[in-house]
């Protein structure tokens, strides 16, 4: 067994490199626990982002299912108010056609009841009946009689003349002034009474029900 050494400044030489090794060991020990420490803290916020950032995908989801929910009805009453008018839009356009070409109903009786519509509306007792020229034929002799009679209007003095549109269907009336001019044609005819008559055949043809309003067009 070795004896201890005698020389102080060796015993205070190996005292301090003990004492180095030991404060070594305890900071490489500490720095150990704090680096495990860190790892374990680094874990636990990298989990609670990942929890975060799935409920907030969670519920970016459900937020936009909900708008495509809400959406739904929306888009469904917009197709049909669509589909409504477009069927509507047919029934115009048939009916159009059909008053054009004169067809399905009494077209002398038709332009004499619309001249004596016009003539009950206006003042005065001379007026210029707009016809055209394949009408004043057809419509022959006397019929100028017969809207006098309807109009229920005792001397009115009555002319034709023809229209500036040749196929014109129904008749257009001036005064001989020039201060009036009622346009009684089919064509116009139909469009100052289609908001009312689309109202009555969307209910009438079941596209709507009879509570439904219709607020396109109508009066």
């Amino acid at each position: 067994m070795s004896s201890p050494p005698s020389n102080p400044e060796q015993v205070l030489q190996e005292e301090i490199l003990a004492d180095a090794r030991r404060q070594a060991q305890e900071a490489a020990e500490r720095a150990g626990k704090d680096a495990e420490a860190l790892i374990t803290k680094a874990r636990m916020e990298a989990e609670n982002d990942r929890r975060v950032q799935s409920q907030a995908a969670q519920a970016e989801a459900k937020r936009r299912h909900d708008l495509v929910l809400a959406t739904i009805p929306v888009v469904v009453g917009r197709r049909r108010a669509e589909c409504i008018e477009a069927a509507l839009a047919q029934i115009r356009d048939e009916a159009a056609r059909r008053l054009a070409a004169r067809d399905g109903f009494d077209y002398r009786q038709a332009v004499i009841r619309l001249a004596a519509e016009a003539l009950g509306r206006m003042e005065g007792n001379r007026f210029v009946i707009e016809v055209s020229d394949a009408d004043s034929q057809a419509l022959g002799q006397g019929w100028l009689d017969e809207v006098r009679r309807q109009a229920g209007r005792d001397g009115l003095e009555l002319s034709t003349a023809l229209a500036q549109k040749k196929n014109q269907a129904g008749v257009i009336i001036r005064d001989v002034e020039g201060r009036q001019v009622w346009d009684n044609t089919l064509l116009a005819r139909l469009e100052r009474l289609w908001p009312a008559l689309r109202s009555e055949l969307a209910v009438a043809t079941r596209l709507v029900s009879g509570a439904e309003p219709q607020k396109k067009g109508s009066q």
